[in-house]
């Protein structure tokens, strides 16, 4: 049975650093993904990395400010990191990791496996 378990959220202040985790077992896919959601609006990817790959996506909203980490495999569990620098207030959210095989980064629906969420607020 496939899992994916997010850590690593939190209440910081804006300009403050935060780093998400997640952690997917038994899924051979090559994608790993951060998605978040604000109430009242869909999922947007906010950053993607493929395996073996050193070319990560972000969206424009966050890029230059969070960093995804390589994926890294270690007992039939793959992780990825999302470093979040320089946080502002609209960056509350809540964050998803996902991961998929050979998706569009963007794409939603192209992600198989989902985690619960984990809530990240950022006050000014």
């Amino acid at each position: 049975q496939v899992q994916v378990a997010e850590s690593g959220g939190g209440s910081v202040q804006a300009g403050d650093s935060l780093t998400l985790s997640c952690v997917v077992s038994n899924y051979a896919g090559n994608c790993m993904a951060w998605f978040r959601r604000t109430p009242g609006n869909n999922r947007e990817a906010v950053a993607a990395i493929f395996q073996g790959a050193r070319t990560a996506y972000y969206s424009d909203s966050v890029k230059g400010r969070f960093t995804i980490t390589p994926i890294t495999q270690h007992g039939g569990k793959n992780t990825v990191s999302l470093r979040m620098n320089n946080l502002k207030a609209e960056d509350t959210a809540t964050y998803y990791c996902a991961a998929g095989h050979e998706p569009y980064w963007r794409r939603e629906e192209d992600y198989r496996h989902w985690g619960q969420g984990t809530e990240v607020a950022v006050s000014l």
